[in-house]
């Protein structure tokens, strides 16, 4: 196991570098930042003492490595456009985005297996046959598309909860804020949350009932009914135990993409996240603090892929035996 974990550790860092590498190049040529930080009036002498001063005559090579020694330490430099450290304005911005993917996760995750095992187990009444029905429209109808409509019934028609914002927050430590402790913070999150995990929810059930028809059809599941067990023990003792394997990877990488993504709905519902503050970057080409978004994003899948391997040897004991086997 040891082994496996430090294999895989030395796995991400080559990725992490490799990410480095791609965004801190591509993002050399989306424009000049030095336009966005002086106005036209600005002179010629200016512009070039700006472009030494922020490092951008030297060498490539030297600013990427100059990029890479001073992210290992978390300094991203300073952000051309609000002249702030680029941490400080990730730091202020991400509990906003892990509030929001956290609580769309967790939604996604349950009401997916929950509606997946439904599904699969009756399958051929109406509920069921509805339920896949609707699924489609998560599926099929785009994110911002969503949000849009979502806003125009429960705020707009029905004036229930509120279109934008985050409402009231409360301050928890040094930099993280949260709205769960606010009743209007609450309100916030529900269409935003709603609109980030609707597509991801309909994934995951999908999944799961595809996953849970298959295992119902295997020899073992015979054999445990032939044993005198109960459904409720075949159903879920043994077919969603065993269900679970791909489900778990497919959580495990939606839940980064539920991050990554957010910047769509982020911009819908105005929520103040990183992604927000990614897609006013891109505006601005505001370069430091998109290649530490990129970064952070490489980050949290690498996380979540290095999290999700070590869950295999929990939920599956088969991975474990094969482990044990090749030991000895």
């Amino acid at each position: 196991m040891l082994a496996f974990i430090i294999r895989r550790v030395l796995q991400s860092i080559l990725v992490m570098l490799v990410v480095a590498l791609v965004s801190f190049s591509l993002f050399r040529f989306v424009g000049d930042p030095i336009n966005s930080m002086v106005g036209q009036e600005a002179s010629i002498e200016d512009r070039a003492a700006l472009r030494e001063a922020l490092g951008l005559n030297d060498p490539f090579l030297m600013q990427f490595m100059r990029f890479i020694g001073n992210a290992a330490q978390g300094d991203f430099g300073i952000s051309y456009r609000l002249q702030q450290p680029v941490m400080e304005l990730i730091l202020s911005r991400l509990p906003a985005t892990l509030e929001l993917a956290l609580v769309s996760g967790v939604v996604a995750f349950i009401f997916g297996v929950g509606f997946g095992v439904y599904t699969a187990l009756r399958r051929r009444g109406w509920v069921s046959n509805s339920i896949m029905t609707l699924s489609l429209i998560g599926v099929s109808l785009p994110t911002f598309l969503i949000g849009v409509l979502l806003i125009w019934v429960f705020a707009v028609e029905f004036q229930m909860l509120p279109s934008f914002g985050r409402g009231d927050v409360v301050r928890v430590g040094d930099w993280w804020s949260t709205g769960f402790l606010t009743h209007s913070g609450r309100l916030s999150l529900i269409l935003p949350a709603f609109t980030l995990g609707l597509y991801q929810m309909t994934l995951i059930m999908r999944l799961v009932r595809a996953e849970m028809l298959e295992v119902l059809r295997t020899d073992y599941i015979k054999f445990a009914r032939a044993r005198g067990l109960t459904n409720r023990a075949v159903h879920f003792g043994h077919a969603l135990k065993n269900t679970m394997v791909p489900v778990i990877t497919i959580t495990g990488l939606q839940l980064g993409s539920i991050i990554a993504f957010a910047i769509i709905t982020e911009t819908v519902f105005q929520w103040p996240g990183v992604g927000a503050l990614f897609i006013n970057s891109v505006r601005f080409v505001d370069v430091p603090v998109m290649a530490a978004y990129l970064l952070l994003i490489a980050l949290i899948f690498v996380l979540i892929n290095l999290v999700v391997d070590l869950l295999y040897y929990v939920v599956d004991p088969r991975l474990r035996a094969d482990r044990a086997a090749a030991r000895h």
